[in-house]
């Protein structure tokens, strides 16, 4: 015998990028290590991000506007990682031309362009999937497997908070304006609002919040807490500080003063910030696809254990234990003690969340099968991000209109063992 496989390789999706930025480049590594996507073309206004894209995948095709990739005929789903204002944009365009969807978070800037998605959509028969957040990641799903199972009685309450050195990394002019969906509520409270969502069954009632910006150097909001109820009475609250005097990886044990900057880094980038010397633009351009700092940024040790980052923390409180993240898993604190319930294998931790995403839309647009994060369930959780910003402005209770439920069989296939 050979020793070689009868198994027919696996039908690849051909996938074509809008924004090479630093969205596209942080997904491009769960890309690289999957065998069922193949990039075929790439779309940015930065001519010096095409070179090096078509360094990096010198089949695929470049282009100078997102019309012209969504004309390309060989391309079968596309990621948009534009810039936020554009997102709605890039999406409807492509649907129109019958190609299938990932969205990075927020889905859009206002629940108008939210829906003009979903009709996009619905009308034209495409997949579209809300992608980027922490939700998809193994540990909070096999939390949520533990929640369902029923095991240690129902859940009544949710809390998540995070510290982390968002406001000093490099951005651009649109990123440090609110009304093109810059600052913290924007970008980072999907991943969040999210998680909640996920664990807590959906559908939020109301929002009431506060959010800061405590930063002359930066006007958008670097800090938000927030109080949900859902209809079910479950309370949860989430906070996120991103202004970066002290993160939330030495919460734990293993942890350390790194985001994903050092202390001592942190200090020079304000003291930078504050003297008007930091070249934020080559900054970021190093960041980007083939930039001297790409491996830096967005290649982490793959054996490296779970540390909060820039979701956070979060602990599940159920009538007889509470859950949060351990190193590979998740600890299960109940009546008989702590158990740590391993679900992430050696290898995977630095891709799996990147890749979840991925295989849904796969496993939707190839197998037909249930497309969970889809564009209703994105709208939903950019309703909630907006009630914070808005029930702070009006310092009052903001009640909900789109949720969403989490459907019955979500993560069925999902086994959790010593559960």
């Amino acid at each position: 015998m050979s020793g070689t496989s009868n198994t027919p390789a696996p039908r690849k999706l051909r996938l074509g990028m809008i924004g090479i930025g630093v969205g596209g480049a942080e997904i491009l590594r769960a890309i690289a290590a999957m065998d069922t996507i193949e990039v075929v073309a790439g779309a940015d206004v930065v001519p010096e991000t095409l070179v090096r894209f078509r360094e990096r995948f010198p089949e695929a095709k470049t282009y100078l506007t997102a019309e012209q990739l969504c004309a390309d005929d060989n391309v079968e789903a596309v990621w948009i990682s534009s810039p936020n204002r554009f997102h709605a944009e890039h999406a409807i365009l492509a649907a129109k031309h019958g190609k299938h969807v990932v969205v990075e978070k927020p889905m859009a800037i206002s629940l108008a362009e939210a829906g003009g998605m979903v009709e996009a959509a619905e009308k034209y028969g495409i997949k579209l999937l809300a992608g980027h957040t922490r939700a998809f990641t193994v540990p909070i799903r096999a939390m949520r497997r533990v929640i369902q199972s029923g095991k240690f009685g129902d859940l009544r309450a949710l809390n998540i908070w995070s510290y982390s050195d968002w406001m000093l990394r490099p951005r651009t002019a649109d990123e440090l304006d609110i009304a093109q969906g810059g600052g913290i509520p924007y970008r980072q409270g999907p991943h969040q609002v999210d998680t909640v969502r996920l664990l807590g069954g959906g559908i939020v009632r109301s929002v009431r919040a506060q959010t800061g910006a405590w930063m002359k150097e930066r006007s958008i909001p670097g800090y938000y807490a927030a109080f949900m109820e859902f209809e079910s009475g479950l309370p949860a609250t989430i906070v996120h500080n991103g202004y970066g005097y002290f993160v939330g990886a030495e919460l734990v044990p293993w942890g350390h003063d790194k985001a994903v900057y050092t202390a001592e880094q942190r200090a020079a980038i304000r003291t930078a910030l504050r003297s008007g010397t930091r070249d934020e633009t080559g900054e970021k351009q190093s960041i980007r696809i083939g930039g001297s700092r790409e491996k830096e940024y967005f290649y982490d040790d793959d054996n490296a254990p779970w540390i909060p980052e820039d979701m956070g923390f979060a602990i599940a409180s159920l009538d007889r234990a509470d859950l949060r993240q351990s190193k590979f898993g998740v600890f299960v604190h109940d009546d008989s003690g702590k158990r740590d319930l391993r679900v992430v294998a050696d290898h995977e931790t630095g891709m799996v969340q990147r890749r979840a995403e991925l295989e849904e839309l796969y496993a939707s647009v190839v197998h037909g099968e249930p497309l969970w994060h889809d564009g209703r369930w994105g709208m939903a959780t950019l309703e909630v991000c907006l009630a914070i910003m808005q029930s702070a402005r009006e310092r009052r209770e903001i009640m909900l209109q789109h949720q969403v439920e989490v459907p019955a069989a979500y993560d069925a296939k999902m086994q959790v063992a010593g559960l």
